[in-house]
């Protein structure tokens, strides 16, 4: 779960590199746009971030106050939303707002009748300045309750430009031509990958863009929300695809035993650290937050990304993830929580802490000078261009029991498919066996 993914990396970094999907622009705030009209009252606002992400968030935080007059309280929630938030709600101190960092988990709270529909002002600037796939993902049936503030970039490979340099090869746009190249890489001393085996969700993360690319946006719709049964071809033909990479000793630093001895913040300082093992990590754009804050490297320069490439004559992929805010029912303060969400949803908002760094947003209204480096407002510019073909991480839309367990559902057949990769049909059948039953429950 991409959750647990960035809050990890929150923890071990100052600065999670995590791309925002902020909220759209529209007119100015309800509140009267510059007016102190809420003057004398406080919103409570719960979330998964600490760290530096925390205090970035404190900056948007900060601006509403200073536009509206409104108190802001920060609650960090850890990792698991649902359970604080459950239990705040039966003890009687709901907050006000929570950003919701996963589509299952949204869901779940809408399902329990904890949210309130999001404000047509906001609504409007959803329908204005998102992709129409940020209002999917923020509705349940066609009611609006979600609104997309921060999103993460699944689809960028990091390399360092002096060990693709040194092999000799830049950076590829097809999945073979990735693998040619990480031969190429090994060939002049380094391995090609570092992969982070040993958090299962690094490897749900693998297959997903190869999928996404190789199967098509339909299929991996279908997939998602298992209407589609694990054991198809489309899944089948790309384990095979993932096999060829894990089973090729050459290209994973330390082997499969190494890679599935190998965590997160592992995986870049295998890349980015002071003994290089090898040229290129594939993870989220949060990578970026270890390589500049844990290793001190610039980013674009000793540091860099290329796109997750095409696989078979597929699109390249975009696979994203995200926080979304939402408006609890039974909130003491909730004329003034729809407010901040209208705030949210405009590029002003955004641009407070597309400018702090650790952030991007898929408001096609943020200018893209509002980043605070070129890296970000590439990938940025990615993610928006993207539109509609944009996924949500799919591990994340399945039941926690399948795509959201240590040791347990996808994450650990992945890790057994790492260990052995030669049976993808085998490894789909298990797939499938441990989706029917979470998706029943």
């Amino acid at each position: 779960m991409m959750r647990r993914r960035t809050t990890l990396l929150a923890s071990c970094t100052a600065l999670a590199l995590a791309l925002g999907a902020t909220a759209c622009g529209g007119g100015p705030v309800a509140a009267g746009g510059g007016g102190k009209s809420l003057s004398g009252q406080t919103i409570t606002v719960a979330g998964v971030w600490s760290g530096s992400e925390q205090k970035n968030f404190q900056k948007v935080l900060d601006a509403f106050t200073a536009k509206t007059g409104a108190k802001t309280q920060f609650v960090s929630t850890g990792d698991n939303v649902s359970t604080v938030v459950g239990s705040k709600i039966e003890g009687g101190n709901a907050p006000d707002v929570v950003m919701v960092p996963q589509v299952g988990v949204l869901q779940q709270f809408a399902k329990e009748g904890w949210l309130k529909p999001l404000s047509k002002t906001t609504e409007q600037s959803v329908d204005t300045n998102y992709a129409s796939v940020w209002k999917k993902y923020g509705s349940v049936g066609d009611t609006l309750y979600g609104l997309y503030f921060k999103a993460a970039h699944k689809s960028t490979v990091w390399y360092s430009p002096d060990a693709l340099a040194q092999a000799g090869v830049k950076p590829p746009t097809t999945y073979d031509a990735m693998l040619k190249a990480g031969h190429a890489v090994s060939d002049s001393g380094l391995a090609a990958f570092s992969v982070a085996g040993q958090d299962g969700w690094t490897l749900t993360d693998w297959f997903e863009n190869i999928y996404l690319s190789q199967a098509g946006p339909e299929k991996y719709d279908a997939l998602a929300a298992h209407r589609l049964k694990w054991t198809d071809p489309t899944v089948v033909e790309a384990l095979t695809t993932l096999g060829k990479l894990f089973k090729d000793k050459q290209l994973m630093a330390g082997g499969q035993k190494g890679a599935l001895n190998t965590d997160f913040p592992g995986s870049v300082e295998k890349v980015f650290g002071p003994k290089p093992e090898a040229g290129m990590v594939y993870e989220g754009d949060f990578v970026a937050g270890v390589a500049k804050d844990q290793f001190g490297k610039k980013i674009g320069q000793d540091a860099n990304f290329f796109p997750f490439p095409a696989v078979d004559g597929g699109k390249a992929p975009v696979v994203s993830g995200g926080d979304a805010a939402v408006v609890l029912k039974d909130g003491k303060n909730q004329k003034a929580a729809m407010t901040f969400l209208e705030y949210l949803a405009t590029p002003e908002a955004a641009a407070v802490w597309a400018g702090a760094g650790g952030f991007l947003s898929p408001n096609k209204k943020l200018d893209l000078a509002s980043y605070s480096d070129d890296i970000a407002r590439e990938t940025a510019k990615s993610l928006v261009a993207a539109g509609d073909s944009v996924r949500f991480d799919m591990s994340d839309q399945a039941p926690a029991a399948f795509g959201g367990t240590k040791g347990a559902g996808e994450w650990k057949i992945l890790q057994d498919f790492l260990r052995d990769p030669s049976d993808p049909k085998a490894t789909a059948a298990e797939l499938e066996k441990a989706a029917a039953k979470a998706y029943q429950g």
